[in-house]
């Protein structure tokens, strides 16, 4: 199995890049041929035993959609010397990742070329724009505001439906998003969750023992990660007498000044990773998050891996990783948040006995098992574009 895989982040720092090079790494790993599409500082390539990179430069005319994120109006550019490099791979699969400039690229390019496309959805663009369309339409009158962003959100979600309808296959990371990508592309749609290295993020890597019951959060501090929720979480606790707390926030973003400002006890770690990140997870006593757009929430596994219970909201995706009572909580609003935040801080023999329910449960989510059902659908992918293409070889294959 050949795969050109198209990813719109890797460079960067989130779930996605995260997930694209677990994904190369486990080709590489296993021999299996592995082309990597992505947007970087250069143009060039490059080989990494089975895997070949192509990295891709933006034009000045980029317009920046987030934190390292952008699109490139005129990344179709680069055409001709991907359409070359596919040609000598000669790809059984393409993967694309999402709505972006170097996906959109992979999918013509398959369409030219009739290789059979994979699409996994991985971010909530359409709960992104929502959440920035908040601010941005805040001088229109709150009813008409919540009108408008809901039809823009309802017409966005419906574009990448359609434009999700090129793969053979598709995978995402919810129940609830299979469904709905099934019913809207009239394709195959399977659940790809993610995987979490249990040895990176462990309870032993655990350096502070002082009695500061410390309420973690990780993620990119933007809007859509709804973080303000935080310092209303803060008040709730102070309201009810609680003081020997901290509020560890590792990440950086738009959010950040507001919440330094806001958040009367909190240790702001900004961007870690390696031990340093392995570490401040292993410190938390809860993780707090209260996102209602992330697809999966990979940080909240890496909580769990590290002995800490979670608090969710319940939208998104993250509340289907949390077994509700067990390994953590799924809130419904702000006082769901204060309410189970003390039930851990009270009860200490609790918060331990979620913490180790909590890593039992991710030792089963491995990075491997992840990336073998993907090969699965790879396969998948390329039998229905067999049977399309040679119909009449099927009907023989039955007689």
């Amino acid at each position: 199995m050949r795969v050109a895989f198209f990813t719109d982040s890797y460079l960067e720092v989130n779930g996605v890049a995260l997930t694209s090079k677990r994904l190369e790494s486990f080709a590489r790993r296993h021999g299996l041929p592995f082309l990597t599409v992505y947007a970087g500082a250069k143009t060039g390539k490059m080989q990494n035993g089975s895997n070949l990179q192509l990295e891709l430069k933006r034009s000045s005319l980029a317009i920046p959609m987030d934190a390292g994120l952008a699109y490139d109006p005129l990344f179709q550019r680069h055409t001709k010397f991907v359409y070359r490099a596919l040609k000598k791979f000669r790809p059984d699969v393409i993967h694309i990742t999402g709505l972006n400039d170097v996906s959109i690229l992979g999918a013509w390019l398959a369409h030219k070329m009739q290789v059979p496309v994979l699409a996994s959805w991985h971010t909530n663009i359409h709960e992104f724009a929502a959440t920035r369309l908040q601010k941005t339409l805040r001088f229109i009158p709150a009813q008409a505001r919540q009108k408008l962003i809901k039809l823009a959100e309802r017409k966005i979600f419906d574009g990448a439906v359609l434009y999700y309808r090129m793969g053979k296959v598709v995978l995402a990371p919810n129940r609830d998003l299979v469904n709905a990508l099934h019913v809207g592309t009239k394709r195959e749609a399977r659940l790809m969750i993610r995987g979490v290295d249990t040895e990176v993020f462990s309870p032993e890597k655990r350096t502070k023992n002082d009695g500061v019951f410390r309420l973690g959060f990780c993620g990119r501090l933007q809007p859509e990660k709804n973080v303000r929720l935080l310092a209303e979480l803060e008040k709730g606790l102070i309201a009810r007498g609680k003081t020997d707390y901290e509020f560890l926030i590792v990440g950086d973003g738009a959010e950040r000044a507001w919440l330094e400002q806001n958040l009367k006890k909190a240790d702001f770690l900004g961007f870690v990773e390696g031990e340093r990140l392995a570490e401040a997870y292993a410190n938390m006593d809860a993780f707090v998050f209260p996102s209602e757009t992330d697809t999966f929430g990979n940080v909240v596994q890496e909580a769990f891996a590290s002995g800490v219970p979670a608090i969710v909201a319940n939208s998104g995706g993250p509340k289907y990783i949390v077994q509700h009572g067990q390994t953590g909580f799924v809130a419904a609003g702000i006082e769901d948040f204060v309410t189970y935040s003390l039930q851990l801080i009270n009860n200490p023999l609790r918060q331990q006995e979620m913490g180790r329910a909590a890593r039992s449960f991710v030792m089963t989510r491995s990075w491997d098992s992840v990336f073998e059902a993907v090969y699965q659908a790879y396969e998948e992918c390329r039998e229905i574009q067999a049977r399309e293409l040679n119909p009449d070889a099927t009907v023989a294959s039955l007689s």
